[in-house]
């Protein structure tokens, strides 16, 4: 029986290979036990090959089918960084620049007094440092894409002021050149009964689309000029800018009342009221600035809805506004006396602004005798003739209760102002089925004959149809009520 190595060496020469080839050989590499002569020794030659050194190739690029069903080549991942030869990359696959971010206080180190050289050093790289860090974050902050805001379109002008002028509307006669002057009204001057304000021209506004005319002259939308600010982006104020004539308004007697309606216009800061920011004059003209009432008149508004009544909660709230208005006007002893849907707007938010104080009077005595407003909303005292007092607006908002529940007022009469007149004088209150007990019992409390027995504003806050859909109500009226 042959040993080990007669065995191993008869084997490989069964197999054509010598020992000393073998020897000579990949050790690591062992021929397959059963096989010919001419496998194994391409067997062998195929491993020698894989196992001598070979220098590097790339791989080759495989193709992949894009969505048109086209060949593409697929780049190799080293091309991602060359410019130019970066493949298309979705949402997922781009990956989002770092900003720099300033430091917070609390992570900032402050380098101690210098006590040597090497702390001189130190100290004065540290402040290097912090003036690179603030220049880049400037730059970062000039070259980042800026977001202008979204600027309001006024509409078209329709260029009526100058049709005005063309029929001669500006022009002031001889005759009232005193009067005239005694129009040259600037909220800027010293002197006035408010805050002067900033000196205003019409060349500083951009006019807009018409917001309303009326017998003395126009109103616009209208917007300020913008002031260069780089950092503030102001794109200037919005505001209703209100032209009257002056000839007209002496003409027609009225100019007294158009002054003491800016002076207390003027001197009003309430939510619920238009507020006035300034006034100006040129030749033959005075120009208001109003606050702009973004979702217009609250009589249009009505007009369109169905038998032109609110819902009750919507009712409710917008009394809750007014009454919270009016309570704040007679604090300073202001009475409007002509509260109703056509002087009142809504602002963009869509509450209620109480607007045109034409026949606004101030009266600390709270005793006057001038018939004014309008019929439907007139109270008994002042259709008898007799001295009225700030009830005159509680009975207006009585009034205006229940046509927010009806779509009409509740002594209008269509067969002649007389009988309006008789049903007022009466207290002839026809109440509908549909209005709840609750609205009913306000507007009673409200239309009472002797002013006295009108319920008070601050009741009317408090009471039950109000509080149900606005509880908040009188809470919210206390605090613009004036206590001096």
């Amino acid at each position: 029986m042959p040993g080990p190595a007669q065995g191993l060496e008869s084997r490989m020469n069964a197999m054509s290979i010598s020992g000393h080839e073998y020897a000579n050989g990949n050790r690591s590499t062992k021929p397959p036990g059963s096989a010919t002569a001419l496998s194994n020794t391409t067997w062998l030659a195929a491993q020698q090959r894989k196992a001598a050194h070979q220098p590097f190739q790339p791989r080759p690029l495989k193709n992949v089918v894009n969505a048109e069903g086209k060949g593409a080549t697929r780049q190799p991942l080293a091309s991602c960084h060359a410019i130019g030869n970066t493949p298309t990359a979705t949402h997922a696959m781009v990956e989002k620049p770092k900003l720099a971010r300033p430091p917070s206080m609390s992570t900032m180190r402050v380098a101690p007094p210098p006590r040597d050289g090497l702390d001189n050093a130190r100290s004065a790289r540290t402040v290097d440092d912090k003036r690179s860090f603030r220049t880049q974050l400037q730059a970062q902050t000039r070259t980042a894409p800026s977001q202008d805001p979204p600027t309001f379109d006024l509409g078209r002008y329709d260029g009526g002021l100058e049709r005005d002028e063309s029929k001669g509307r500006r022009e002031t006669a001889h005759r009232l050149s005193g009067e005239d002057d005694a129009l040259a009204m600037d909220s800027s001057m010293d002197g006035l009964k408010h805050n002067p304000t900033r000196q205003w021209s019409l060349s500083q506004f951009e006019i807009g689309r018409p917001l309303g005319k009326g017998k003395f002259g126009r109103v616009y939308l209208a917007r300020t000029k913008p002031v260069p600010s780089e950092q503030l982006q102001n794109q200037g104020y919005v505001v209703a800018l209100k032209c009257v004539y002056k000839k007209e308004l002496v003409e027609n007697k009225v100019d007294l009342q158009l002054r003491r309606e800016i002076e207390i216009q003027m001197n009003l800061r309430h939510p619920n009221v238009l507020r006035m920011f300034g006034y100006f004059h040129d030749h033959g003209r005075i120009f208001m600035m109003l606050e702009f009432a973004g979702r217009g008149e609250l009589f249009k508004i009505m007009s369109k809805l169905p038998d032109r009544r609110f819902d009750k909660a919507t009712a409710s709230r917008y009394i809750a506004q007014i009454a919270d208005a009016l309570q704040y006007l007679h604090s300073k002893h202001i009475i409007h006396r002509d509260i109703k849907p056509e002087n009142l707007l809504l602002g963009i938010r869509g509450e209620v602004k109480i607007a045109d104080f034409g026949w606004s009077v101030h009266a600390p005595s709270n005793r006057r005798a001038t018939l004014c407003g309008t019929l439907d909303y007139l109270p008994p005292e002042m259709v008898e003739g007799k001295t009225h007092s700030g009830a005159v607006d509680l009975w207006a908002l009585g009034v205006l209760t229940y046509e927010f529940l009806e779509g009409m007022p509740p002594f209008e009469e269509l067969s002649g102002a007389s009988m309006t007149y008789k049903r007022i004088a009466a207290v002839d209150l026809r109440m509908p089925s549909h209005i709840d007990e609750d609205a009913q019992d306000l507007i009673r409390s409200l239309l009472k004959y002797n002013p006295a027995e009108r319920l008070p504003l601050s009741k009317v806050l408090r009471h039950p149809w109000i509080v149900r859909h606005d509880p908040n109500a009188h809470v919210r009226a206390s605090k613009f009520v004036n206590k001096s």
